[in-house]
């Protein structure tokens, strides 16, 4: 724990876009500036909001609002598809800008990343002056709507704490001197990592507020989260810097929410090719060969007949690969054509093993290989998609303009914002 009032503590900054996607739009769209605007992924009365601008806010609409709920709370609000091709070249807008007065530590997502002040700008009173800078730096180079908020602690897990202090435009700092009093009024859903169900464990050993989260030892930390992750969070948020395991994956996968276009059984089968190529192409480009594929389909209501969901789920092992040729027959043999009306596709392939753990069969052939690494290397360099299976290619467009990138974006090939 961090207490010492004497010390002097190096700071991280933790940078947070305000409405991201709708300050995007506001930008770009001086019709939008000021007004109530909710981002959809498709236009459709039963989407929910990926975001909505402050203006929205006010009347009570947040993500995951749906567009009939909106419209009755703000009859006046805009609804705007989302066009990631604009958040992700104007991400890469804001890093470059960002990195003009501050070294960009790590990139947490489209909207968030982290910043490590040199060593003479390690006092609070220059790093909150480094804070302003990169504020001014992103208004000035990139645009005046898109506005961030800048959290500073002894830890990156602090300055995010810090950053969701104060929305929007705000610098806020949580000391080693601040803890625990000043995160007291925090809810427990307001950390970072603590969503429904781990509020629903702390409750039933009896914690409801940040206050009671800190009077825990860490033992009783441990009994909560279940083991040496409970042992982490008491570390974290009493300020020290923990370094995090590696991520151990085990499968790399696509979802979609089919557009009212796609909603039949052909739409839906080349929704699914293209979810399996990009996939694929995932799988290759991180190093890993997978072992299953998992393949499921939702319909838009229960079956009148036996009120029975309207959906299926298939999955089979196989020999290690990660070759689109080999998957997409492996796609077909689970492949159901019952659902009139599908709403939602969803691809996985797990069991996820890297590279260099797969032994090669003798009966492979190299050269598919070389297909696979010759299309991979045309998409990167004409753009992802540019080569693409048959059966995808009524969905690819659709799909690879739907994308939301709420990770850390693959670089662009050169090009103006859709």
């Amino acid at each position: 724990m961090m207490s010492n009032a004497n010390m002097s503590p190096s700071w991280w900054l933790h940078l947070d876009m305000n409405a991201y996607f709708a300050a995007c739009e506001q930008q770009y769209r001086e019709e939008l500036r000021g007004r109530p605007v909710g981002i959809v992924p498709v236009i459709s009365e039963n989407t929910g909001f990926i975001a909505a601008s402050y203006e929205a806010k006010c009347f009570g609409i947040k993500t995951g609002t749906r567009i009939a709920e909106a419209r009755r709370l703000c009859p006046d609000i805009r609804i705007v598809e989302a066009r990631p091709r604009l958040y992700r070249e104007t991400h890469f807008a804001i890093i470059s800008a960002v990195e003009k007065v501050a070294p960009v530590h790590e990139v947490l997502s489209v909207d968030e990343m982290v910043i490590r002040p040199w060593k003479n700008e390690s006092q609070l009173s220059e790093a909150l002056r480094l804070g302003q800078k990169v504020q001014d730096a992103i208004r000035y180079d990139v645009g005046e709507w898109l506005s961030c908020s800048v959290g500073f602690g002894p830890s990156p897990f602090l300055a995010k704490v810090a950053s969701d202090l104060q929305k929007p435009r705000g610098l806020s700092v949580v000391s080693p001197e601040d803890l625990p009093n000043k995160l007291y009024g925090l809810k427990l859903t307001d950390w970072p990592g603590i969503g429904k169900r781990m509020e629903a464990r702390f409750h039933a050993t009896g914690v409801f507020t940040s206050e009671e989260m800190y009077q825990l030892t860490m033992p009783a930390m441990r009994r909560i989260f279940g083991g040496i992750v409970g042992e982490r969070w008491y570390r974290l948020i009493h300020g020290e810097r923990v370094a995090m395991p590696p991520v151990k994956r085990w499968q790399i996968g696509h979802s979609n929410v089919l557009a009212p276009e796609f909603r039949t059984r052909n739409g839906a089968w080349s929704v699914a090719c293209r979810l399996l190529e990009k996939a694929a192409e995932r799988l290759r480009d991180d190093g890993y060969h997978c072992c299953r594929l998992s393949v499921s389909v939702e319909g838009l209501s229960r079956s009148r007949e036996t009120g029975e969901e309207n959906s299926w789920t298939k999955r089979v092992k196989f020999a290690p690969t990660n070759r689109t040729l080999t998957l997409l027959p492996t796609l077909r043999s689970l492949w159901q054509d019952d659902i009139a009306k599908p709403i939602q596709v969803s691809i996985a392939l797990q069991d996820i093993i890297p590279d260099r753990d797969v032994t090669l069969s003798l009966f492979d052939d190299p050269s598919e290989d070389r297909i696979e690494t010759t299309v991979d290397s045309i998409n990167r360099k004409m753009g992802r998609g540019t080569v693409t299976i048959a059966a995808a290619l009524c969905s690819k467009d659709y799909l690879d303009h739907a994308r939301i990138p709420f990770g850390p974006p693959h670089p662009l090939p050169s090009g103006r914002p859709e």
